[in-house]
C-alpha cells in the first residue's frame, strides 16, 4: 500500500469533540460546548465539578493523541506517509486552524476520522457542519479545502470485535461463580427525544444503531465465553430541563432494577464511546459504580476500543475504502448485521438541524463545496 491508495486525498484528519487541559480551561470548554443552547450557569457549575474531579483536565485530548500515534504507525506500517492532522470542535487545536495549517502545508483534499460511531445530530451532522463551516471561513480567506470523512463504523468488524473482547476480558475478571448469570449492561450518551426521531435519514437510527451493535458485540463475545449473555441497552449522561424527554433508563436507576430483579452481576460496556471520555471516567467508572457498590451488585466495566489494533486497523481499512469511492471504485465494504455499510455522503435532511436547519454541513449530498484543485491538477468539487 502506497499513497496512491488514498488518492484524491492529500492529508488525513482526525476530527473530535475537544477537552479541558486544566482547572482554568473548564467554564471556557463549557462555554463552547454550550454556546446558543441556553443552558443555566448553575448548570454549567455542575459540570465543571466532574472535570474538577479529576484535576479539571479531561483524559480526550490524551486519548486522541494515543489514536493519532497509533493511526500513525498502521498508516507508516502499509507505506503511507501522508500528513495526518488533528482538530477539535471545542478546544484547542480548533478545526479551523487545523485545516488553515494543513492548507499552508499544501492540503487541498481531505479524509476525515470522526470520534463518533453512530448517526445522531451531535454525533455526526454537527461534526458536518463544523467542517462546513471552517472551510468556507478558509475559503473566505482565500484557500479551498474539501473536507470527506469515512463512513459511520458502528457495525464495522474491527469496532465491533475490539467491544466484544473488553467484555470478555471483563466477563473473565467476574468470580466464576457469576459468570453464567451475569447481565451485559450497554451503555451510551442520551440525547432529547427529539433528536433520536430526527436521527439518519428516516429517524430512530441513533438508537436502533446502537441496538444493532450490541446485538453483534454480544454475539462475539458469546462465542468466546460459550454462552451469548442477556444485555441491555441503557443511557448516561442527560442534561437540559427535567421537562425535556431524553432517552431512558439511566444506567444507575437500571442497576438498581436489576439488583431487584435478582441478576448477581453486571458487566458494563460503554459501546457509544471510542475511549474514556468524561463521561464514562465520571458517569460509569466514578457514579455507575459508586450505585452498584451501594447496592452490593459485583460491577465490572468493559474496556472501550481506545487504540485495539483491530480498531485502528479498521479506521484505516474505512479511509482506502472511501478514497476509492472518491475515485469512483465499488470496493467491498464490510458490515456486520442487516443494516449493511453506512453512508459517508449523508442524503438531504439527515439528521436534521432541530434549532437552524439551514446550517449548512459539508460530506451531504446537498453540500456547495468550493472547488479546489486535486493531486492530479483537475480541479474536483
Amino acid at each position: 500500500m502506497t499513497d496512491a491508495d488514498l488518492r484524491p486525498y492529500d492529508a488525513l484528519l482526525l476530527m473530535s469533540f475537544g477537552g479541558p487541559e486544566g482547572p482554568d480551561d473548564v467554564m471556557p470548554f463549557l462555554e463552547n460546548v454550550t454556546r446558543g443552547r441556553g443552558i443555566p450557569r448553575e448548570r454549567l457549575t455542575d459540570v465543571a465539578e466532574h472535570y474538577l474531579h479529576f484535576g479539571g483536565r479531561s483524559p480526550i485530548n490524551d486519548q486522541n493523541r494515543a489514536l493519532l500515534e497509533a493511526l500513525r504507525a498502521e498508516l507508516d506500517a502499509r507505506g503511507v506517509d501522508l500528513p495526518l492532522h488533528w482538530g477539535n470542535r471545542n478546544w484547542d487545536p480548533f478545526l479551523t486552524d487545523t485545516l488553515r495549517q494543513a492548507h499552508e502545508a499544501g492540503a487541498r483534499r481531505v479524509l476525515a476520522v470522526v470520534t463518533s460511531a453512530y448517526s445522531s445530530y451531535s454525533g455526526c451532522r454537527q461534526y458536518r457542519e463544523d467542517f462546513a463551516a471552517s472551510v468556507l471561513e478558509l475559503a473566505g480567506e482565500g484557500r479551498t479545502v474539501a473536507v470527506d470523512k469515512i463512513r459511520h463504523y458502528f457495525n464495522t468488524p474491527g469496532f465491533v470485535g475490539a467491544n466484544a473482547d473488553g467484555v470478555v476480558a471483563a466477563y473473565r475478571r467476574l468470580a466464576p461463580d457469576l459468570r453464567d448469570g451475569a447481565r451485559l449492561v450497554f451503555v451510551t450518551h442520551s440525547v432529547p427525544d427529539a433528536m433520536e426521531d430526527a436521527s439518519g435519514p428516516d429517524g430512530g437510527a441513533y438508537s436502533e444503531q446502537h441496538r444493532q451493535t450490541c446485538v453483534e458485540v454480544a454475539r462475539a463475545a458469546g462465542a468466546e465465553l460459550g454462552t451469548e449473555p442477556a444485555w441491555d441497552l441503557v443511557y448516561c449522561s442527560r442534561s437540559g430541563p427535567p421537562t425535556q424527554p431524553w432517552l431512558e433508563p439511566d444506567v444507575n436507576d437500571h442497576l438498581r432494577a436489576l439488583k431487584d430483579a435478582g441478576v448477581p452481576a453486571v458487566v458494563v460496556s460503554p459501546v457509544g464511546f471510542v475511549s474514556d471520555h468524561m463521561e464514562v471516567k465520571f458517569d460509569i467508572d466514578t457514579e455507575a459504580e459508586e450505585t452498584a457498590t451501594e447496592i452490593g451488585l459485583p460491577f465490572q466495566r468493559a474496556a472501550t476500543v481506545g487504540v485495539a489494533p483491530q480498531f485502528v486497523r479498521q479506521l484505516v481499512e474505512l479511509m482506502v475504502e472511501r478514497a476509492e469511492v472518491a475515485r469512483g471504485g465499488s470496493p467491498e465494504q464490510p458490515a456486520l448485521g442487516p443494516w449493511g455499510p453506512s453512508h459517508a455522503v449523508c442524503p438531504v435532511g439527515c439528521c436534521a438541524n432541530l434549532r437552524s436547519p439551514d446550517r449548512p454541513a459539508a460530506c451531504g449530498e446537498d453540500w456547495q463545496q468550493p472547488e479546489v484543485p486535486g493531486r492530479d491538477g483537475v480541479t474536483v468539487a
